[in-house]
């Protein structure tokens, strides 16, 4: 069947698509259109902390392609019995693939109180989603590797209960596998007999924050350590829709099927540098997945130049009326610096509590 990409709200569970998607023309074109309104929703966050409308940015710019296959190929709900996400910072448009709407990561970046993921306490792009199994991004690097294992878990031994089950999805970047928490991930996830349903993915800029991995990496592939540990992997070429389909399409399936881990690398773009630590400006010698994927539309007769002009301007008038809007709430008051901390809220919204 041919499912037309909802820009509002993309269906709860596992949605079914056509057998070749990239051969459907309105699959193709809303597809591409879903990367266009990640990268202004991006490239307006990035103007807000130029603005000092936020403390700081970090982001995906040049995963488009990757994060729009990922949201709309997870199985959407909340449970086990549909997909756990354990991603990272650089996500956001795999979140607003999901459905959510634009002025959620606004009002993160702006730190307003009524921030969705996390009342105004957070950086941007630190989201969280208990309705659709979003596990919280956290700051400290590579740490949702360690975590990601317990909720497959979870998920294996309903299974042997006879429940229906979804997989553990983890997402994290090249450098951060340096830590212990993804060689713990691997152990972790493979013990003979006892393997999880992971999909662990690794999305691969060839940076961390300034450092080149030619200069960290001894191995040709960092999907290359996972076969030490007998578990299948993968590299693909994040910035081409249709490889990065068919590659998040596979391996899922096989998490599936199997309720083996599998190891995904994706080789994607960093078109606008570490963060706004670095400046947040465009950066040269990185391929454009947005502009790869309108060239090859554009030479099928499925575009033209109005119309992405028309998408792109729609797509800004989203994100301005967000930030409009957004502008008008209130900052977190004081009294709920201690909320979230504990369990069922203990301590929680009392002025003057300390621990």
């Amino acid at each position: 069947m041919t499912h037309a990409l909802n820009s509002i709200e993309r269906p709860s569970g596992l949605i079914e698509y056509p057998v070749q998607p990239f051969k459907d023309k309105e699959f193709s074109i809303k597809f591409l259109q879903t990367m266009i309104r990640t990268r202004v929703l991006e490239e307006r966050m990035i103007k807000m902390s130029k603005m000092s409308e936020g403390f700081f940015w970090i982001g995906g710019p040049g995963e488009e392609a990757f994060n729009t296959a990922l949201g709309l190929l997870v199985d959407k709900g909340e449970g086990l019995e549909h997909d756990m996400l354990h991603l990272h910072y650089r996500n956001n448009g795999a979140v607003l693939t999901m459905g959510a709407p634009m002025i959620d990561f606004i009002r993160q970046m702006k730190n307003v109180s009524q921030d969705p993921f996390s009342g105004g306490r957070n950086f941007v792009s630190h989201i969280a989603k208990k309705e659709w199994n979003v596990m919280p991004v956290t700051s400290t690097i590579e740490t949702q590797y360690s975590v990601a294992p317990g909720t497959a878990w979870a998920q294996r031994r309903a299974k042997l209960a006879g429940k229906k089950t979804g997989i553990s999805i983890v997402v994290g970047g090249d450098a951060g596998t340096a830590e212990g928490d993804f060689a713990s991930c691997l152990i972790w996830s493979s013990r003979p007999e006892q393997e999880v349903p992971l999909l662990m993915i690794v999305t691969n800029n060839q940076f961390g924050i300034s450092t080149p991995a030619q200069t960290q990496h001894g191995e040709k592939n960092i999907a290359d350590r996972a076969k030490a540990f007998g578990i299948k992997t993968s590299v693909v070429d994040g910035n081409n829709p249709e490889k990065i389909w068919a590659a998040l399409q596979s391996s899922m399936d096989y998490v599936r099927s199997t309720g083996k881990p599998f190891l995904l690398e994706v080789s994607v773009s960093r078109l606008n540098g570490h963060s706004s630590s670095s400046g947040g400006n465009r950066e040269k010698g990185f391929d454009d997945p947005i502009d790869l994927f309108e060239k090859r539309l554009a030479k099928l007769g499925w575009i033209s130049k109005d119309f992405l002009q028309e998408c792109t301007d729609a797509a800004w008038a989203e994100a301005n009326l967000a930030l409009d809007n957004a502008r008008k709430e209130s900052l977190p008051e004081a009294s709920t610096v201690q909320d979230h901390f504990f369990a069922n809220n203990e301590r929680g919204g009392i002025p003057g509590r300390n621990f």
